[in-house]
């Protein structure tokens, strides 16, 4: 597993910073925002994938051919009460390092998820009290705030998309109909749970570029995908307007408390809570710019070909560790 541990390192620091610098400047995720969606995934998961597993696999090099075969040896000289001197110094500070940033990645995890449903439950509790429910069906409610507001609260079949008298009073039906499309797409597409996951891993790893730079860019892709959903029944120019007109009234409190945005994230005055970034002046600047100059989406077999990258990505790690004596 010599050569195994230094590949997975390089393609680790690769995944950490070049990749996601290079792919948040190109221009083409705009044009295919759920191809772009997996690609990010992608690079988060084999990432985090290559750099546990090269800690690992160098840390089991001398007492297994791959990560499986070294797990199986550790494990019997930890339950056998058996001598370690097979491990040397650094082997053991690579295998505890390993452990360690495992269980911060999954404490950051759990710690992230329970963050949010606290503010969520705490939404709720302000909205039973200062909410009223809307005539534009279940699972709509209307606070009396003057700015034109809309946000969704995710929650499964407690799930709410929240709009202010302002707004209502500044739409005309066919907008408030997109603004409406659009929250409910991010319910029912569940990005929530991509905000979630993004948000905790730059959490854990702040300081890897690729956590700010990927959770940037998928607040982005989401409120794209959600457009996509909205221009299937109304047209650009209605849309357009309805997101000037929502976006002139998110810097904005509601109801004085921890506003959410279309994804679900948590906006307290101008910061942005573990949940995820609001949706910013930038992101705002590039839907309304893709609306007024569409370009063609990637035809399908570009898109099939990020595709078999992204897969690529998860596959060549896994094979690394897991594969006996692949590299030697």
């Amino acid at each position: 597993m010599f050569w195994t541990s230094y590949l997975l390192a390089v393609l680790a620091l690769i995944l950490a910073w070049p990749v996601p610098v290079l792919l948040s400047r190109a221009q083409w995720p705009a044009r295919s925002p759920f191809t772009a969606m997996v690609l990010w995934q992608a690079i988060a998961l084999a990432g985090g994938l290559s750099m546990i597993g090269a800690m690992l696999v160098y840390g089991l090099e001398p007492i297994g051919e791959n990560l499986i075969a070294g797990l199986k040896s550790l494990a019997g000289m930890v339950f056998n009460n058996e001598p370690t001197t097979a491990l040397g110094f650094w082997h053991l500070f690579a295998l505890s390092a390993a452990a360690l940033l495992t269980a911060h990645l999954v404490f950051t995890l759990l710690l992230t998820y329970y963050k949010i449903e606290r503010q969520r439950r705490r939404h709720r509790e302000l909205l039973a009290l200062l909410a009223s429910p809307s005539e534009d069906g279940p699972g709509t409610v209307v606070i009396n705030h003057d700015s034109p507001v809309a946000y969704c609260l995710p929650g499964g079949a407690r799930s709410v998309t929240v709009l202010s008298d302002g707004l209502m009073a500044a739409l005309e039906p066919a907008e408030l109909r997109a603004v409406l499309i659009h929250e409910n797409a991010h319910l029912s597409q569940r990005h929530d749970l991509l905000l979630w996951a993004f948000a905790a891993w730059r959490q854990a790893l702040p300081w890897f570029p690729t956590t700010r730079l990927a959770q940037t860019a998928v607040n982005s892709l989401i409120e794209m995908l959600a457009d996509d959903v909205a221009l299937r029944t109304e047209s650009k120019g209605t849309l357009i307007k309805a997101i000037a007109i929502v976006a002139s009234g998110t810097s904005q409190p509601a109801i004085g408390a921890p506003a959410l945005n279309a994804g679900g994230a948590v906006v307290e005055g101008n910061t942005v809570s573990a949940t995820g970034g609001a949706d910013s002046p930038r992101t705002t600047a590039s839907r309304v710019s893709r609306l007024l100059s569409p370009q063609p989406p990637l035809t399908k077999g570009l898109r099939l070909l990020v595709l078999a990258a992204s897969a690529l990505l998860l596959a060549v790690p896994t094979a690394l560790l897991i594969v006996p004596g692949l590299l030697g």
